[in-house]
């Protein structure tokens, strides 16, 4: 083989290599991937609460958004409580809003009113009656809290309880600022 015909050779074997590179790859795909992990679009949420209204995380995209998964029976899902409706009513007027999800399947409805009552809660307390939403998320222990931005990214997941509210804090006010 001359050179002439070798050197043709390699050009034309570099030519298909390139051209089946460029072929072959995936394709330009920026779709949102979802999952409840840190990094990911946070999977949707809609159920109802204690009077029946349903409520979609969906509708306040925009805001900062904790989410709570809890149960009545569950002692730091009780304890923080408190703390995050301090949070709320103290950023809420900064885009702060808390979607307690509790587990329904796990609980009592009446409890769960009692409880709303008892500790003036006044944030959405969502109602996961088949434990579907629990799922979604992943969620094996409780409480396990969602950290969410504006643009609906997870952006922390933070295990048991109950968290203090400095710890809160230290979570949402970044996102506060960001648009």
């Amino acid at each position: 083989m001359t050179s002439i015909r070798r050197e043709w050779l390699m050009i034309t074997l570099i030519i298909t290599g390139v051209g089946w590179i460029v072929i072959s790859r995936p394709p330009d795909n920026h779709a949102v991937t979802v999952s409840p992990r840190v990094g990911f679009m946070a999977p949707a949420i809609v159920l109802p609460q204690l009077d029946g209204e349903l409520v979609s995380l969906e509708s306040f995209k925009g805001q900062v958004v904790i989410v709570n998964f809890w149960a009545s029976w569950c002692a730091p899902c009780r304890a923080e409580m408190p703390t995050l409706e301090r949070l709320y009513q103290f950023e809420q007027t900064r885009g702060l809003t808390v979607l307690a999800v509790n587990s329904t399947l796990q609980d009592d409805q009446a409890n769960v009113a009692r409880m709303q009552r008892d500790l003036g809660l006044s944030f959405p307390i969502l109602l996961d009656y088949e434990g579907t939403v629990g799922h979604r998320y992943s969620v094996c222990m409780l409480p396990t809290t969602f950290i969410i931005d504006r643009q609906g990214v997870i952006r922390q997941v933070l295990f048991g309880g109950p968290l203090s509210e400095a710890s809160l804090r230290n979570a949402v006010e970044p996102l506060l600022h960001e648009e």
